[in-house]
């Protein structure tokens, strides 16, 4: 038996279970037609809006998350979805599935949720549980669809999922005193922070929301500088929420995790531009590395900016300056790691990660090469500059490394599941499996 320690993980927030159905038999079932006006809402209060909101993100295949206000509409919902055949009860939530892919990989970890017993039940040894116990867990649907499903004149152009919740605890971070309290003597070497977008649309008092992310802010500045901290970023629309993470939580985080939806959303928020609710579902590598290095740049210099001034104000600076990001798309895998930071193995956890979102939208541990393709052409663009370099994918040697300015990209094919058991928690799995090699 080796001694190596395992590697202590505390994760936040929240937690649910989630009822995995397919969408069009669902929505078939429920007697939702097709709409012939795919729409953007921001939150759902009937059925029309709910088959506009559906239809504007299932042909694309874009995943979505959306609160629903209407209660009776969703329970009307969860109920034909509980008769559903072939659907399917798991753990839910951000934080719980980083930590049961954080505690299988070998790390132990602190979990910040609230959730009944029969949940707890059912987590790894591995996983300390801070928050209150509920009697019921707040049941999200997971409405999954494979490419080429289709709905009325709607064709989906590859699979992925849209959520609905109608969650009234996740929104309120209600772990976060006594994950804060357990987290002193749990000393992680890493601090993860996801499941935010609960927040987004809530039909919050005024202040509150703001008091809550203030209150996450403080905690995540607080905690030691050797820390390690990621964010788990999500589908977020509401402008100001991106402007409350931007000011309290992105500033202390070393570490962000996002997918082509998040990316080029992030980026509008910080170049002061209108969020971008739907992006290209299959972006090419070129475009989502310069995207990349502009978030890089951009929030650098504003630590660089905020450090400045404190110092200016002889106040001690508690922002951090970002030094990984990891970008997990359907096709391939990208990250950017800082040179001389403390994360390490970028090669190998790029590959983890890559075959992470294999082996969990198939649903097996084995690698199928029969059940899975490359949609990653055979080389790639470093950048949308002119002249830029192109990169061929070999075969021996998949991850393709190199070095600009002051990191190192890596870049990593994915083998694109055809028979697809699952991509809801997909970004969770793939983006926890690649942290861990770096801590």
């Amino acid at each position: 038996m080796n001694n190596v320690a395992r590697p202590r993980v505390a994760i936040g927030f929240g937690g649910c279970v989630d009822l995995i159905v397919d969408s069009v038999s669902l929505l078939n079932k429920t007697g939702i037609q097709p709409t012939d006006q795919p729409l953007h809402h921001d939150y759902l209060e009937n059925v029309e809006q709910l088959a506009q909101s559906f239809a504007y993100f299932f042909a694309p295949g874009a995943a979505a998350e959306r609160f629903m206000l209407n209660e009776t509409l969703f329970s009307e919902l969860v109920e034909g979805a509980r008769d559903l055949p072939g659907n399917r009860w798991s753990v839910g939530g951000n934080a719980p599935v980083m930590a049961s892919r954080m505690a299988t990989e070998g790390c132990d970890v602190l979990l910040g949720g609230t959730f009944s017993t029969d949940f707890t039940d059912v987590l790894s040894q591995h996983i300390t549980v801070a928050g209150k116990v509920i009697d019921e867990p707040d049941i999200h649907l997971i409405l999954e669809y494979p490419s080429g499903a289709r709905w009325g004149r709607y064709t989906s152009r590859r699979a992925n999922r849209y959520i609905i919740h109608s969650d009234a605890n996740n929104p309120y971070l209600s772990s976060m005193e006594e994950f804060a309290q357990k987290l002193i003597d749990f000393k992680p070497d890493l601090l993860v922070v996801g499941g935010l977008q609960m927040m987004d649309n809530f039909p919050f008092q005024s202040g509150e929301r703001e008091a809550l992310l203030s209150r996450l802010g403080r905690l995540l500045s607080s905690s030691s500088p050797q820390i390690g901290i990621h964010f788990e970023m999500a589908s977020f629309v509401e402008e100001s929420i991106m402007e409350d993470l931007l000011h309290y939580v992105i500033p202390y985080a070393d570490s962000l995790g996002m997918n082509e939806q998040e990316l080029p959303n992030l980026l509008s928020s910080l170049k002061g531009s209108n969020i971008t609710v739907l992006s290209d579902p299959n972006p090419r590598v070129a475009t989502v590395l310069d995207q990349m290095r502009e978030v890089y740049r951009i929030l650098n210099q504003r630590d660089k900016e905020a450090s400045a001034e404190s110092r200016a104000n002889g106040a001690r600076a508690t922002g951090k300056p970002l030094t990984r990001l990891h970008v997990h798309t359907l096709a391939f895998q990208a990250m950017i790691v800082s040179r001389g930071s403390k994360w390490k193995n970028t090669m190998s956890a790029t590959a983890k990660a890559s075959l992470t979102a294999n082996r969990h939208v198939c649903g097996s541990n084995d690698i199928d090469t029969n059940k899975a393709r490359l949609i990653m052409d055979d080389s790639f663009s470093v950048s949308r500059q002119e002249g830029s370099q192109r990169i061929p994918l070999q075969e021996t040697r998949p991850v393709s490394c190199w070095s600009e300015e002051d990191y190192e990209i890596c870049v990593a094919p994915v083998l694109v599941c055809t028979e697809v058991y699952q991509t809801a928690g997909g970004g969770d799995n793939v983006s926890a499996a690649g942290l861990v090699l770096q801590i």
